[in-house]
């Protein structure tokens, strides 16, 4: 797949996936939710207080009479529903409402009675930027603040992942940092990179092909690397850039849409089922694209 239509192309002929909507009275989350169903990308099922989301759909001028709603004014309730769903096999993924993201991971990972797959969860976003040749994926815009060694390796397993759902069978991981050498005294992060790549070389991380740390430039650009003298694999044609921090993170997936004019979809990976986090500042389109995303993930998860 080379762009985020391709995405929402794929995930419609793959034919609709359930998608369990918790706290569903939200204008941005059921907005979504109805246009992905317009789209046969997923079927939602509502859950929260219905009296709240029949409201929302008048404002919005939609009809949901066709799908199934489920009452639960409590957020952490409606949070579980939503999870017993999707565990249960009635859902396909999971679809934050208005509730917090806090209360959602809560009954997402837990333990019991949860979708807990024994690693860690992590944002992973797939952009389609202007200047760049292929899909770029962009983890971690959203969730961890400061993985740590194995917390990164669980994030580039959910990373891969998503690569993997969108096609890309041995992606080309870059562990960005400010710059390409190691230096364990300021630069930790460097250090890390250092080690996750060697793992990677003596098949500890398999599935994928890692290189840093490498700096943003290096990673994407031939051009650059040529004139640093990297030698790399990965240097230029990135699959995937996993940035030191959520601050990073952060900052490059929202200069990406914002000032690159990239098109992008996010999704929270690492349980047994994907979480699309949809937030009321995202276009409709980043919205449409992350359930599409969530629903080609969820069919290989």
């Amino acid at each position: 797949m080379k762009t985020i239509d391709d995405i929402i192309e794929a995930a419609r002929k793959a034919g609709k996936k359930k998608i369990a909507v918790a706290a569903a009275q939200e204008h941005s989350a059921l907005e979504a939710a109805v246009d992905a169903w317009k789209h046969g990308i997923a079927e939602p099922i509502l859950i929260g207080d219905a009296q709240a989301i029949k409201q929302v759909a008048q404002e919005l001028s939609i009809d949901i009479s066709q799908f199934k709603l489920i009452e639960e004014k409590d957020y952490a309730k409606a949070a579980a529903k939503a999870v017993e769903l999707v565990k249960s096999g009635e859902a396909d993924m999971v679809m934050k409402g208005i509730l917090d993201t806090s209360i959602l991971l809560k009954a997402v990972l837990n333990k019991e009675n949860g979708l807990n797959a024994g690693r860690l969860t992590s944002h992973v976003a797939v952009m389609q930027v202007p200047t760049y040749h292929k899909l770029l994926i962009v983890t971690d815009a959203a969730i961890n603040i400061a993985p740590d060694l194995a917390g990164k390796i669980d994030m580039i397993a959910n990373a891969v992942q998503v690569a993997k759902a969108i096609g890309v069978d041995n992606p080309k991981v870059a562990l960005l940092a400010a710059v390409e050498k190691v230096n364990p005294d300021k630069m930790p992060c460097t250090t890390d990179a250092a080690v996750l790549t060697q793992m990677n070389r003596r098949g500890q991380i398999k599935g994928c092909i890692i290189d840093g740390p490498l700096a943003l430039d290096n990673a994407v650009s031939k051009e650059s690397a040529r004139i640093k003298k990297i030698v790399s694999d990965v240097a230029g044609d990135a699959d995937i850039l996993m940035t030191p921090d959520i601050e990073a993170g952060n900052v490059l997936y929202k200069c990406l849409l914002d000032l690159a004019q990239a098109r992008g979809a996010g999704i929270v990976v690492g349980a047994a089922k994907p979480v699309v986090l949809t937030s009321r500042a995202d276009t409709a389109d980043t919205k449409l694209a992350s359930i599409a995303l969530a629903a080609l993930t969820a069919g290989i998860a």
